[in-house]
């Protein structure tokens, strides 16, 4: 297939005994990009690991716009693509041998500046899964710093801990923007993530309306009580804080033309596209431009063991990995749910 721009333990390993670890390392499937083709390799390399990862073995792993944006030519990527999954450690350090895990997605040096400061998802020197240096997630198991993991509680399914990496990055804007029940706050885009940061959002009392294209999606959220309107029927009004998590270059002007003066512009979208706005309206207006990406697990885990989010309803096919493509090109159609892997 051809896509077209279409809690930290001490850092010991402790192998599996040879049976299981050996099942573990044969066969291992992998989704590979090369920078011009995604295919499905049977007899990928699986990772060695270092002293500080251990090996998780998938259970489910999420597609999202910015993997689509990968084979686009996002980052310049080049490796197994994938950064959202839920699984097991089969192998590294003792204290989470068995246990059910999510990992966050930058692996970070540990000993810089920004490290030192707690801002490792900024460490110059870097990797992140399946976006930048390091293989991700799209293949059956996948290695991931220790430091990195967090204990998945048993009232969470796997169905619904897939979704906690975005989730964390719907969180984070409330890392960053004071919200409260006064704000009125528009969210533009109701792919995955606009689905999620409406209902983060939600959660601070705010005034809340989630704008998108598609009715299916939209009610979603409308039947959670978030107010939501179609994008063709939208009529321009103005906001104290603006989200934009279209994925769309088209977005970010929209966005910007509904912020109330000295208001906040919230940047979700990354897109592989350059883009083309003339800055003047931020300065006129003095509008404040948050730029927003991955955010922290706890937040994230504790909304859904307490129910706060609705997640599993945006799940619309589970693929096996040996029909990855499929699942990728499904994926891309505009529309689409979330599409999840099942290695």
């Amino acid at each position: 297939m051809r896509v077209k721009s279409v809690a930290c333990a001490t850092l010991t390993s402790n192998p599996l005994p040879p049976k299981e670890g050996e099942e573990v390392r044969k066969n291992m499937k992998a989704l590979h990009w090369d920078g011009h083709n995604l295919r499905l390799k049977a007899s990928y390399p699986s990772p060695e690991l270092t002293r500080d990862q251990a090996l998780v073995r998938v259970h489910f792993a999420g597609i999202c716009s910015t993997d689509l944006q990968i084979l686009k030519g996002y980052m310049g990527f080049r490796g197994v693509p994938g950064h959202e999954f839920v699984g097991e450690v089969v192998e590294g350090v003792p204290a989470f041998a068995g246990k059910r895990v999510v990992g966050e997605i930058n692996f970070a040096c540990g000993d810089c500046e920004f490290c030192k400061h707690d801002l490792g998802r900024h460490c110059p020197k870097r990797q992140v899964m399946g976006i930048l240096g390091a293989d991700g997630c799209f293949a059956e198991v996948v290695a991931v710093p220790v430091r990195n993991l967090h204990v998945v509680t048993e009232n969470v399914s796997d169905e619904e801990a897939v979704f906690t990496e975005p989730l964390a990055a719907a969180f984070e804007i409330l890392e960053q923007v004071e919200i409260d029940f006064t704000r009125e706050v528009l969210v533009f885009g109701d792919g995955k993530l606009g689905l999620l940061c409406a209902q983060v959002l939600a959660l601070t009392g705010a005034r809340v309306t989630l704008i998108g294209r598609h009715p299916s999606k939209l009610g979603l959220v409308k039947k959670l009580g978030i107010r939501t309107v179609l994008l063709s029927d939208w009529r321009p009004q103005l906001a104290d804080i603006v989200v934009e998590a279209t994925g769309s270059t088209s977005g970010l002007e929209m966005a910007l033309s509904a912020v109330r003066p000295r208001g906040t512009l919230v940047l979700k979208s990354t897109v592989a596209e350059e883009h083309k706005l003339s800055l003047a309206p931020l300065v006129i207006n003095e509008i404040n431009v948050v730029g927003s990406r991955c955010g922290l697990f706890p937040p994230a885990l504790d909304a859904l063991a307490q129910k706060k989010i609705s997640v599993t309803p945006m799940i619309e096919k589970v693929y096996p990995l040996s029909e990855g493509l499929g699942a990728v090109a499904h994926a891309a159609r505009p529309g689409t749910r979330k599409i999840l892997l099942r290695p």
